[in-house]
């Protein structure tokens, strides 16, 4: 499992540049980050290097945040690598909440992290078909 921070941000200029600089001044490396947002107010999804110093310097900066647990695999980098999990997934009436990928170009393997609807049979699933699980230590 892979640990996700979320930060939940009003929808206003400068906010996330706010976010961005207490990570810099805190020599915090984002991995992954994902922003999804409604007129009023976003949610800033991010995987930190170190989440836990993360979390600290930014609920002391003022942002609220919490974390979650998530799938991560890892998938040839190719056509069709993100479908053939989500058919594994789909196939058992598992649903997905939402995921987000990127790609490790020099290694050609794909990283999807997904929240599901039954984590316990989507782990069991993926590892019965030998996909290849993730934790923050890996990703």
């Amino acid at each position: 499992m892979v640990e996700q921070m979320a930060v939940f941000m009003e929808n206003r200029q400068g906010r996330i540049m706010e976010l961005a600089k207490t990570l810099k001044e805190n020599a915090i490396d984002l991995i992954t980050l994902s922003i999804a947002d409604t007129k009023d107010f976003g949610i800033l999804r991010c995987i930190a290097r170190d989440n836990s110093k993360a979390q600290k310097v930014l609920k002391d900066a003022g942002f609220t945040v919490t974390t979650t647990k998530l799938i991560g695999v890892e998938v040839a980098d190719e056509p069709g690598g993100m479908c053939d999990i989500l058919t594994l997934l789909g196939d058992k009436n598992i649903n997905i909440e939402y995921l987000y990928s990127y790609a490790h170009v020099a290694t050609k393997k794909a990283i999807i992290l997904f929240k599901v609807s039954d984590e316990e049979l989507a782990l069991k699933i993926l590892n019965e078909n030998g996909i290849k699980l993730l934790d923050n230590g890996v990703i």
